[in-house]
C-alpha cells in the first residue's frame, strides 16, 4: 500500500525511538492486524527495560536546552509540524482508517485536528501569560509566570491513535516541555508514522533529540511510566478502570494527571427538537467510529410526545445503514478493532435483554464477502430504562439505548444518573429548556451542547469530564496550564524590608 510506503511503515519496526535514533530492543514483537481485512499490516518491537531507561535520560537531558529556546521559537517548530501533517494528510489518514478501522472521513478529520491543535499551538506560544497583582507593601511589585515541568508522558487509545497524542504533545512543547509517548498496542504504526513525521522537521531545526521519543508496550509499560518520578505528568487516555490505576499510581508519588476517560453520553430530544436535525446529530453519534469514541451518543432520552415518531425515524436511519471497508467512502459503519470488542459487544447486547431490553434493531455479527477479519457488527438499538445495570456501563460498541421522559426535570436527571460525564447535548427548540440544560442544575457533564450531538469536539474548547471521566482537560482554551507550573514571584525594590500582613520583627 503506497500510504504505507510515503509514511515510512517497514514490515518490521523498531519501537523505541529517542528522537530520530531508534533504539533496537528485546521486548517481544507486537503484530498490527487490519480489522478492515484481517490482514498483518506491520510489526513492532515491544520497548524493554533498557531502551525505556535510555528514552528517559533523553528526555530529560532533552529538557535541559529545549526549556531554554524561546516559546515562540519553540511555537515555529511545531508550526512546521502542521504544514507537515498537511502534506501527509492523505496517507496518515489513510493509515488511521486501516489500523483503526474508522471511516476515511473520520481517519482524515483525525489528521485535520493534529493540524488545528498546531495552529492554536503556534499562537498560543506567545501568550503563555501570568498576571501582575498589586502588592500591599509600598514598593513592592507581584506577578505570576509560568515554567515548564519537563517530561510529559502521553498515555493513548486505540479509538484516537494521532490526534489525542497531538493534542498533548504540541502543546507541551510550545511550553517547553519534552514528551514521551505510549500509544496503544493495538495500534502501534500509527506512532510510528507520526515520529518520522516529526523527525525531518526536529533534524531540519537542530531540535534536541529527546524532545519527542516513544516507547511501545502494554500494560507493564504505562505502568512504569505512572510510577515513574521523573515524569511530572501524565496524560491518560483510556477506561476508567485503566484511569483509577493510573491515578493512583501517579498520586502515589504526587505527581500530576490529566485523565481522559470513559463517556456515557447521552442525547435528550425534546418536545421542541428539530426531529430531522436531532437524527443527523443521533445517528453519527452512536455509529460514527462504529461506537468507539469516547464522546459516542451512548442514550437517547426521547419526551413522550415525539418517542414513537423520533423512534421510527430512527429505524429508517438503521436500515440504510452501510457497513463495510472503511476505506470506501460510500460506506457509513467500519468494523470494531478486534474480535475481543466483539465479544464485548455481543456480551452487552446478551446483558441488555436479560435485564428487559427490547431490541427495535437487531444485532449481530457479520459473515462473509468482506467481513473476513470477523470484525464488523450491526448497529443497533433497545428500549430500556435508564437504571439497566447495562445501561450505566460505557459500552464501546454501536449499541443505542432509548429511553422515555416526561419533563425536562425528570430528562436532566436521567442524563446525569450514570457514573460517567463526559458529554452531554440537548435538542430543542426552546429557549428555556436550552438555558436549563447549560445552568448550574443542568447537564453535569464537561462538555454540554445544544442543537448539536455528543461528539466532534472542536480543538478551540477545553475537552474533557467530569466524575469517572476523569476530570481532565485537553486541547483548547487554558488547558496549556496542566503541561507548566506556576510561580508567583515578589520584587521588592524599596531600601525597606516591610512584612506582610504588617508583621513587626525587629532586631
Amino acid at each position: 500500500m503506497e500510504f504505507l510506503k510515503e509514511l515510512g511503515i517497514a514490515d518490521k519496526n523498531l519501537g523505541t525511538s529517542t528522537g530520530s535514533n531508534w533504539i533496537n530492543t528485546t521486548g517481544s514483537v507486537i503484530n498490527s492486524y487490519s480489522p478492515v481485512d484481517g490482514n498483518l499490516i506491520g510489526s513492532v518491537v515491544e520497548t524493554d527495560k533498557a531502551g525505556y531507561e535510555e528514552v528517559i535520560q533523553s528526555a530529560a537531558a532533552a529538557f535541559i536546552e529545549w526549556r531554554t529556546w524561546p516559546a515562540p521559537k519553540r511555537g515555529e517548530i511545531v508550526r512546521q509540524i502542521g504544514e507537515a501533517l498537511r502534506a501527509k494528510k492523505s496517507a496518515l489518514g489513510q493509515l488511521v482508517s486501516y489500523e483503526m478501522g474508522k471511516s476515511l472521513q473520520e481517519g482524515l478529520g483525525e489528521v485535520q485536528e493534529m493540524i488545528d491543535i498546531c495552529d492554536f499551538a503556534v499562537g498560543l506560544s506567545r501568550q503563555l501569560y501570568g498576571l501582575s497583582m498589586h502588592s500591599e507593601r509600598p514598593g513592592h511589585r507581584m506577578y505570576e509566570q509560568w515554567h515548564p515541568l519537563g517530561i510529559v508522558g502521553v498515555i493513548s487509545a486505540f479509538n484516537f491513535p494521532v490526534a489525542v497524542w497531538a493534542w498533548n504533545s504540541m502543546l507541551a512543547w510550545v511550553c517547553g516541555d519534552v514528551c514521551i509517548w505510549k500509544p496503544s498496542e493495538k495500534v502501534p504504526l500509527c506512532s510510528i508514522a507520526c515520529q518520522n513525521i516529526v523527525n525531518e522537521v526536529f533534524t531540519r531545526n537542530l531540535v534536541p533529540e529527546g524532545v519527542s521519543t516513544i516507547v511501545n508496550g502494554g500494560r507493564e509499560l504505562g505502568e512504569w511510566l505512572a510510577s515513574d518520578t521523573r515524569i511530572p505528568l501524565i496524560s491518560a487516555t483510556g477506561s476508567t478502570r485503566m484511569g483509577k490505576a493510573v491515578g493512583a499510581a501517579v498520586g502515589a508519588r504526587l505527581g500530576k494527571s490529566i485523565l481522559e476517560l470513559g463517556g456515557n453520553n447521552a442525547i435528550i430530544i425534546s418536545s421542541e427538537a428539530d426531529l430531522d436535525m436531532a437524527l443527523i446529530g443521533a445517528v453519527f453519534g452512536a455509529v460514527g467510529t462504529a461506537g468507539q469514541r469516547c464522546t459516542s451518543t451512548r442514550r437517547l432520552i426521547i419526551h413522550d410526545s415525539v418517542y414513537d415518531a423520533f423512534r421510527d425515524k430512527l429505524v429508517n436511519a438503521y436500515n440504510q445503514l452501510r457497513i463495510g471497508d472503511p476505506l470506501d467512502q460510500h460506506n457509513h459503519v467500519g468494523p470494531l478493532i478486534d474480535r475481543d470488542a466483539v465479544r464485548q459487544y455481543q456480551e452487552s447486547i446478551e446483558k441488555c435483554k436479560q435485564e428487559g431490553g427490547n431490541f427495535i434493531v437487531e444485532g449481530g455479527v457479520l459473515e462473509g464477502d468482506g467481513y473476513e477479519s470477523g470484525c464488523y457488527v450491526k448497529p443497533c438499538i433497545a428500549e430500556v430504562k435508564n437504571h439497566f445495570a447495562i445501561v450505566q456501563h460505557e459500552t464501546f460498541a454501536p449499541i443505542l439505548y432509548l429511553i422515555r421522559y416526561s419533563n425536562i426535570d425528570e430528562a436532566i436527571s436521567f442524563q446525569n444518573d450514570v457514573p460517567q460525564g463526559l458529554s452531554s447535548a440537548i435538542m430543542t427548540l426552546n429557549l428555556r429548556e436550552a438555558e436549563q440544560f447549560l445552568s448550574q442544575a443542568g447537564s453535569d457533564c464537561g462538555i454540554a451542547n445544544v442543537n448539536i450531538g455528543t461528539s466532534g469536539a472542536e480543538i478551540g474548547g477545553a475537552f474533557g469530564g467530569e466524575k469517572e471521566t476523569g476530570g481532565g482537560r485537553e486541547s483548547g482554551s487554558d488547558a496549556w496550564k496542566a503541561y507548566m507550573r506556576r510561580q508567583t514571584n515578589t520584587i521588592n525594590y524599596t531600601h525597606k524590608l516591610p512584612l506582610a500582613q504588617g508583621i513587626k520583627f525587629d532586631i
